[in-house]
């Protein structure tokens, strides 16, 4: 009897939390995110904890935080594919939308739950499925 063989599965790739961090803040800061709002999609970590991954100082950073950052990153990334002009792109988070009950995106990832950054990248995923 032959044993069955289980597919060899390459390894997620590792993912530089400091680049992460630094393309996260990079990303709050052309949304202009105050640093609640940036602190509050990052999870919520405390305060000294905000401010030492602001600074580029981090020591360590949890999954689910790279997982946010993921998110907010994938949400950048279909705006600038949606609209031509990268203010306009990053000014779309500040615009009420009737597909989120009337909230700004940005009100909408700051409700704190990772399914609430989850909505809006999904929402922009549907919007430019065609070029997708």
């Amino acid at each position: 009897m032959s044993a069955v063989r289980e597919p060899v599965r390459a390894a997620p790739p590792r993912i530089d939390p400091l680049a992460a961090l630094r393309g996260f803040f990079h990303i709050m800061d052309a949304w202009r995110a105050t640093a609640e709002e940036a602190r509050i999609i990052l999870g919520a970590p405390a305060e000294r904890t905000y401010y030492a991954w602001r600074a580029g100082t981090a020591v360590r950073v949890p999954a689910d935080t790279l997982r946010r950052i993921g998110y907010v990153a994938g949400v950048y990334k279909a705006l600038q594919i949606l609209y031509a002009d990268p203010h306009t792109a990053d000014d779309w988070v500040r615009r009420p939308n009737r597909a989120l009950g009337g909230q700004t995106p940005l009100q909408r990832m700051c409700a704190g739950d990772v399914t609430d950054l989850a909505a809006v990248r999904d929402y922009l995923d549907a919007a430019r499925a065609p070029w997708s």
